[in-house]
């Protein structure tokens, strides 16, 4: 299973940033993905969730997000999205999608990652 993000950037404070991940399978098919999640990863600090959806459209966030950031999902397409408004200096990190659980046609996935994009925000 393979999960890719992209739509990381440098942007100033204040502005906003739209994060995809989409998840796919070399020679199969995936067929459901449970819950999924952004994690981030701040220089000299531990990862943290920033915000979790199930399958049914069920999120939350952290604290330090709620309110500016929107986790979305497209079951369909595979696809997991964070929409990031008003972003701040200390959303500075870099960002990683996760899925709990994949249903596919090799077997089922557990705790799938991407590889992480970049978020840089400025003053």
């Amino acid at each position: 299973v393979q999960l890719v993000e992209s739509g990381g950037g440098s942007v100033q404070a204040g502005g906003s940033l739209t994060l995809s991940c989409a998840a796919s399978l070399s020679s199969g098919v995936i067929f459901s993905i449970g819950d999924m999640r952004w994690y981030r990863q701040a220089p000299g600090k531990q990862r943290e969730m920033v915000a979790t959806i199930d399958i049914g459209g069920v999120s939350d966030y952290a604290p330090s997000v709620k309110g500016r950031f929107a986790i979305s999902r497209d079951n369909a397409k595979k696809m997991l999205y964070l929409q990031m408004n008003n972003l701040k200096t200390e959303d500075t990190a870099v960002y990683y999608c996760n899925a709990d659980r994949l249903g596919t046609s090799r077997g089922p996935r557990y705790d799938a990652w991407g590889e992480g994009t970049l978020v840089t925000v400025s003053s």
